[in-house]
């Protein structure tokens, strides 16, 4: 056989396996009708073949009719064998769209999805780098752990208690006086949120939160029937003066903030501004939402105590978490709060996931109890600090006359507003297109302005640099 007609015969093979692939994801109910299967790209690049061999591929399943191309949203799956022998298609994709929880942004899907991509510049990850993380000690961990573990099941429902005596014991050294009965263990800080919204708060009610905010990228409050308001910030943190107004137009209201290292401004809020809003929450009689999850990862100097720490009147419901200064994979985060409170939401967690990983609570407890968390964390601030000022010296060497920032005191973020203006949809997909994945400052609520939010503690050194180098390109040319 010649080399062109082997070269045919390829190319038949790889449309038909492309083509079986794609069958078998609709028969087997992976893509129900109404779902989007993968780009042309995508499969492209799965099968390791050129778009035209896809496209063949492609337009065979549409003269099949199991998909069908629509402008503007690709091919969409239209029928399964069943519902072509049938002709009584059931689209699972009507019962998606009206499910009561909302799905995120298109453009916030988008980048969880491009995070796993490890051929991307990740300046967009809220994420420790794998190089900061403690293999080794994580290892000796889990092993001292093998060597004591017996039989274990479910745990009560506030949690493993050793854990959360570990928990108090560490918030004591913040500052923050609790006992292990008023902690939840939770699967991270978003699920406390979550337990939070749907058990109780009323539908109807507003959460007052910062503007921009990391919220406004989901839609943890809005699917349990709540509304957001913003109130506007300074390098101060939220202005508490806005509150009273916004409570007038919103008679049922609790405030939602992240005051240390505030994702995505960085900004802390100061002593004297953490004050005023205790008093004006209880004068306005609104609870506080506290996620202090950023809270151990500052560099210049340690922020002001917490709120829940100057809570003496049940208040305050606080979250903190590992998943920042530790590895999100453990998902272990805690609230704390009221007693009764926690009573309460400890029994909506049972409900959902009958309590978080019995390993992950143990592995946690032999980190905070022994130590090694707290050392850990101490390695993490001046790795970060290494981080934050080589990202600081490479947007002032490529990005001084293009945009402006303020230097984060902390956390694992940079705001930047870019000069002019850009298209900053354009500008995300150009950088995306140069490998470069970033946060469009849209997806915070920040419809104002030209704002990136850069992260400096995932990507190395020499992406971070290679990363600030090609969006210094990009704006220059969108600028021009």
């Amino acid at each position: 056989m010649d080399q062109c007609n082997k070269d045919r015969e390829d190319k038949t093979l790889k449309y038909i396996q492309i083509m079986e692939y794609i069958k078998s994801k609709i028969a087997t109910g992976e893509w129900t009708i109404g779902s989007k299967i993968y780009s042309q790209r995508k499969l492209a690049t799965i099968f390791k073949v050129n778009r035209s061999t896809v496209v063949t591929a492609l337009e065979e399943l549409q003269a099949e009719g199991l998909i069908e191309g629509k402008m503007g949203m690709g091919n969409i799956v239209t029928n399964n064998t069943w519902s072509l022998l049938t002709n009584e298609p059931k689209n699972w994709n009507d019962q998606v769209n009206v499910g009561v929880h909302k799905p995120s942004r298109i453009v916030v899907q988008q980048i969880n999805e491009a995070e796993s991509n490890s051929n991307l510049i990740q300046l967009s990850k809220g994420e420790l780098s794998p190089d900061m993380f403690p293999l080794v000690q994580m290892k000796q961990s889990i092993k001292d752990l093998a060597n004591e573990i017996g039989t274990f099941g479910y745990e009560e429902p506030k949690g493993f208690l050793p854990l959360r005596q570990s928990v108090s014991e560490y918030l004591k050294s913040q500052g923050i006086q609790v006992s292990p009965d008023s902690i939840l263990i939770v699967s991270g800080a978003l699920q406390a949120l979550h337990l939070i919204s749907i058990g109780l708060l009323k539908p109807g009610s507003t959460v007052l939160l910062e503007k921009p905010s990391y919220l406004y990228s989901l839609h943890v409050f809005q699917s349990a029937g709540m509304s957001l308001a913003g109130v506007p910030i300074d390098n101060e943190g939220m202005l508490t003066q806005s509150i009273p107004i916004q409570k007038k137009k919103h008679q049922r209201s609790i405030i939602y903030t992240i005051p240390s290292f505030h994702n995505p401004t960085g900004c802390v809020m100061s002593d004297t501004r953490r004050n005023e809003l205790l008093r004006i929450s209880k004068e306005e009689r609104i609870p506080i939402i506290e996620d202090d999850i950023y809270r151990e990862l500052w560099i210049d100097k340690e922020p002001p105590l917490a709120l829940k720490a100057k809570d003496l009147h049940g208040q305050v419901l606080y979250l903190g978490s590992l998943s920042k200064t530790l590895t999100p994979g453990l998902r272990i985060g805690w609230l704390v709060g009221p007693q009764s409170v926690i009573n309460h939401l400890a029994d909506i967690k049972m409900q959902s996931d009958y309590g978080s990983s019995s390993l992950s609570q143990r592995i946690a407890t032999n980190w905070l109890s022994s130590g090694f968390y707290q050392e850990h964390v101490i390695s993490v601030r001046k790795q970060l600090k290494t981080r934050r000022d080589a990202l600081i010296r490479w947007l002032e060497q490529y990005l001084q006359h293009l945009a402006t920032w303020e230097v984060p005191q902390g956390g694992l973020f940079i705001w930047i507003r870019i000069k002019g203006v850009v298209s900053m949809r354009t500008l995300y997909s150009l950088a995306l297109a140069k490998g470069v994945l970033l946060n469009p400052g849209s997806i915070y609520g920040q419809d104002e302005g030209q704002y990136i939010r850069l992260s400096y503690a995932y990507a190395s050194l020499n992406d971070l640099e290679k990363g600030v180098y090609e969006l210094s390109k990009i704006i220059q040319s969108l600028i021009q």
